[in-house]
């Protein structure tokens, strides 16, 4: 219900302020819509003359199946929503099948729900790109157990050309999880036509500079923004102002209020906890790490998906060099065989970390950015027909001999 009460409400709200309506004004009535019990693939595939405004992919697991036909069907400028509830598959759990679903490899890490939504926005694009199409992402959201993205269909020939430049794979170090973005393609400078070319080789050596380990290669994702910040904070402002009218207020308010923080143009995040347990220091409090970087003239902010991510443009080097002279305030034991922080905490920090407050940093907030799960074992159930196999063990006895335990039939227990 609390998907539905999210969704409704966004598109209302993408419904008025496309056509410049008020609420009492909004033409947007439920009552037109028909149902269908034909294949989804093959009813979309219907539409030879796009006129579909609105669609809406919400099937249980994956949607990859039905994205070839989505793209086409989707009038110029019209919405695609897409859910995705495998994310076993998507988070990395397992890689291969996602390869084959989606044509992206995961990689484990604390940005895994991040990367998932990056790995579905790629897709959609590579089914878009082959029809003369692209996406534009509206909001991109990862919420309870599930993802779920909202993006613009357009039709271009010319602008399809760029689409390498939105793609990138991902490198990851398997000792200090450290990772590295890079293009699938590039422009060159001294063409006019900025025409996208093949990208140079990998930027990253074979070895890490921070931890000597070996780098793992995941993607291509998608790493252009995933959110259109203007048009969150326009309907976060439009939600607060209707708070009444929403019953899952709490949770639409807190999902608006952290997308309208966070910076686009950091793709993935990094965990303040992770980079802790790689070093085993004490961790820095978030407002002193984001005071750090902020005077060292980056920037940096949260993110929706994980309450301790970091989301910042400042590159891998600079974070580990900030972490280094925290260590070196708050020393560690260093730390047996070729543990990656020996080699982290054996190279001494280009940049001098600052710690004191900075202008800018972290405020207190009027509004909480997580809400607490609404109920107790809240997430996805067993799988319908699989009843639980439990043990009944309420009348049984057990004997304790000299060497086995026995179980009789009475309730009493006996030595």
């Amino acid at each position: 219900m609390l998907r539905w009460c999210l969704r409704i409400s966004l598109l209302q709200q993408y419904h008025r302020q496309q056509h410049k309506l008020t609420v009492a004004e909004d033409l947007f009535d439920f009552h037109r819509v028909t149902s269908d019990t034909n294949d989804c693939s093959n009813t979309q595939s219907k539409e030879a003359n796009p006129a579909i405004t609105k669609v809406d992919l919400d099937p249980y697991g994956s949607p990859a199946a039905f994205l070839d036909s989505a793209v086409q069907c989707v009038a110029d400028g019209g919405i695609l929503m897409c859910s995705a509830t495998d994310m076993a598959v998507l988070a990395g759990g397992n890689p291969e099948v996602c390869f084959s679903k989606y044509g992206s490899y995961p990689v484990r890490g604390k940005y895994c729900h991040e990367m998932a939504l990056r790995i579905l926005l790629a897709c959609i694009e590579s089914h878009a790109i082959r029809h003369k199409r692209y996406i534009v992402p509206v909001i991109s959201v990862h919420m309870d157990f599930y993802i779920r993205v909202f993006v613009r269909i357009f039709t271009s020939a010319s602008t399809v050309k760029t689409s390498p430049l939105k793609i990138s794979h991902v490198y990851q170090c398997v000792g200090c999880n450290s990772f590295h973005l890079q293009n699938v393609g590039r422009i060159n400078s001294k063409d006019k036509r900025n025409v996208a070319l093949p990208n140079f080789c990998p930027t990253v050596p074979q070895e890490c500079c921070e931890c000597g380990h070996k780098f793992v290669m995941g993607g291509p994702i998608w790493s252009d923004p995933i959110h259109d910040k203007e048009w969150a904070t326009s309907i976060l402002s439009n939600v607060q102002a209707m708070s009444g009218a929403y019953p899952a207020y709490a949770k639409i308010s807190a999902v608006l209020t952290s997308v309208s923080q966070e910076l686009v143009n950091a793709p993935l995040f990094v965990s303040l906890h992770s980079l802790c347990a790689t070093l085993k220091c004490t961790n820095p409090t978030m407002a002193m790490f984001h005071s750090a970087l902020r005077n060292a003239g980056y920037q940096i902010s949260g993110s929706h998906v994980d309450p301790l991510a970091l989301k910042t443009d400042a590159p891998m080097s600079v974070i580990w060099d900030i972490m280094r002279c925290w260590v070196k305030l708050h020393p560690v034991k260093s730390r047996p065989g070729a543990d990656p922080s020996n080699r982290i905490l054996s190279q001494e920090p280009k940049l001098q970390a600052s710690f004191s407050q900075a202008t800018g940093g972290l405020v207190a907030r009027k509004s909480p950015r997580f809400v607490p799960n609404p109920e107790k074992y809240w997430g996805p159930k067993a799988k319908a027909g699989r009843p639980l196999k439990t043990p009944h063990m309420d009348n049984c006895e057990f004997r304790f001999t000299a060497n086995t335990l026995e179980a009789g039939d009475r309730t009493s227990i006996s030595k």
